[in-house]
């Protein structure tokens, strides 16, 4: 299944999409894509409902984030070697595991605005999961059992506050809109190999990172069932796992973005996100 949620900003309704691509309107069975609805039991109610019996929805309208208010944003640091290297760092012996703030989440193809102190604000093309059962002290061979789905995620980044800021990567992680979600949450049951997925940005038309999940550092299920050793997932938390090699830090001189850049995103069975880098007024 592709859930997801559409409509004006802070008024998104939950919706799913059919066999033929239609909308259609969920927010008679769930209000919304939030941690106490993003668990199996609901997920489980959906699979047996015939789609066709719920009311379409103009495709045409904005995409909200997939996901919004989880308790827990989590992400993955240098989880591609190519891209730790284009960073002048060692590969990571463990996960380097930092919070964003969920008020950073936005919809897939929002505009990203650089904050008025921003000198050099980067984009990374990641994949995220969304945890659907409490999960503590996991085992790494039942991770998949916790997971509701994936998407795509930028994790947007400002690098003078990430790394010259007293150390603290939230603090360059958690601008306003520096999460972009989506367009959809894809089950987990639609992805056949979760470990050949190709992931790519373009920067006003011009392919800026290529991976793939095989070049992964540290798979899905270990990162799972990492994190699970020192906190409690919850339904609804949000892991994001790393970008590959092409970021705007990476280059020589580093290239961040600027005012008027177009993004788009793609991931295979996750779809893609466009977005608008504008100043903040």
């Amino acid at each position: 299944m592709k859930l997801l949620r559409v409509g004006e900003q802070g008024k998104e309704i939950p919706a799913i999409i059919d066999s033929q691509n239609n909308l259609r309107n969920l927010s008679k069975i769930i209000n919304d894509f939030t941690p106490e609805n993003l668990n199996f039991e609901i997920l489980d109610k959906i699979k047996e409902l015939n789609l066709n019996s719920l009311p379409l929805i103009n495709n045409n309208q904005r995409k909200g984030p997939c996901v919004i208010k989880p308790a827990n944003f989590i992400a993955i640091g240098l989880n591609y070697k190519a891209h730790a290297e284009e960073t002048n760092s060692d590969a990571p012996k463990e996960p380097i595991v930092f919070n964003k703030s969920p008020n950073c989440i936005i919809g897939p193809n929002d505009n990203i605005v650089i904050p008025k102190k921003s000198k050099s604000l980067d984009h990374e093309v990641e994949i995220a999961l969304i945890i659907g059962s409490k999960a503590k002290y996991i085992k790494e061979d039942e991770a998949q059992d916790y997971v509701l789905g994936y998407c795509i995620c930028n994790d947007i980044s400002e690098r003078e506050w990430q790394k010259d800021r007293g150390g603290q990567w939230v603090k360059g992680k958690s601008g306003d809109t520096f999460g972009p979600l989506g367009p959809y949450l894809v089950t987990k049951d639609e992805i056949d190999d979760l470990y050949n997925l190709n992931l790519s940005l373009d920067l006003n038309k011009k392919r800026r990172q290529t991976g793939n999940t095989s070049l992964m550092i540290f798979n899905f299920n270990f990162l799972i069932s990492h994190i699970s050793q020192f906190l409690t997932l919850m339904p609804g938390d949000v892991i994001t796992t790393g970008t590959p090699a092409g970021v705007g830090m990476g280059m020589s001189p580093p290239d961040y973005l600027k005012d008027g850049d177009e993004m788009i995103l793609r991931v295979d069975k996750l779809g893609e996100q466009k977005s608008k880098v504008i100043k903040e007024e």
